[in-house]
C-alpha cells in the first residue's frame, strides 16, 4: 500500500448527536472503503518529510470542520479546519435525498429508487468537488476519498 494514505480514521463521537441504523450503515461503509483504498498526502506534513501512512480524526468545533492528522504512532503533525458555510446547502441537499432514499428502498418501484439514488450521487458528486477545492494547497486527495470523506463530514452533522 502507498505511504500518502489514512491508515485509521476516527470520528468525533461528542459531535455525533443521533443517528439511525442507515446512516449508521453510511458511516460504517464509508470508513471501510476509505481505510481500504484512499489517497491522503498533507502537503505541509509532507513537506516536514512525514510520508505516511496517516491517522485522521474528523471533528466539528465551533461550526468548523477540523483535520487532525497524526502519523501513524498517534504523534499529532497538522491540524486543518476548514469553515463548513459552503458545505451547509450540499449536507442539507444530502441529507433530504438520502431520507428520500430510505423511504423509496422501502416502498418504491425499482424505477424510482434509481431516480432518487442517480440525484444522490449528484449531490455527492458536487460536495466531493467542492471538498477537493477547500483542500486544496491544504491536502493533496483524490475523487473518490473526497467522496467518502463528505460522507463523514455528513454524520458529523446529523442531529436528532
Amino acid at each position: 500500500m502507498a505511504a500518502a494514505r489514512i491508515s485509521h480514521i476516527e470520528l468525533d463521537e461528542a459531535t455525533i448527536v443521533w443517528r439511525n441504523a442507515d446512516i449508521e450503515q453510511e458511516r460504517r461503509i464509508a470508513i471501510f472503503d476509505l481505510i481500504e483504498e484512499n489517497t491522503f498526502r498533507p502537503v505541509r506534513a509532507a513537506e516536514a518529510g512525514h510520508g505516511g501512512p496517516y491517522r485522521l480524526r474528523l471533528s466539528v468545533e465551533d461550526g468548523r470542520l477540523v483535520l487532525a492528522i497524526s502519523d501513524d504512532t498517534g504523534s499529532p503533525l497538522e491540524m486543518i479546519i476548514l469553515g463548513l458555510g459552503r458545505f451547509r446547502r450540499p449536507i442539507r441537499d444530502y441529507f433530504a435525498i438520502c431520507d428520500s432514499y430510505y423511504q423509496a428502498i422501502r416502498r418504491a418501484t425499482a424505477q424510482e429508487i434509481e431516480t432518487i439514488d442517480m440525484a444522490r450521487r449528484g449531490v455527492h458528486n458536487e460536495a466531493a468537488e467542492l471538498l477537493l477545492e477547500r483542500l486544496e494547497g491544504k491536502i493533496e486527495t483524490d475523487f473518490a476519498t473526497a467522496r467518502r470523506l463528505f460522507t463523514l463530514i455528513c454524520v458529523l452533522h446529523i442531529r436528532g
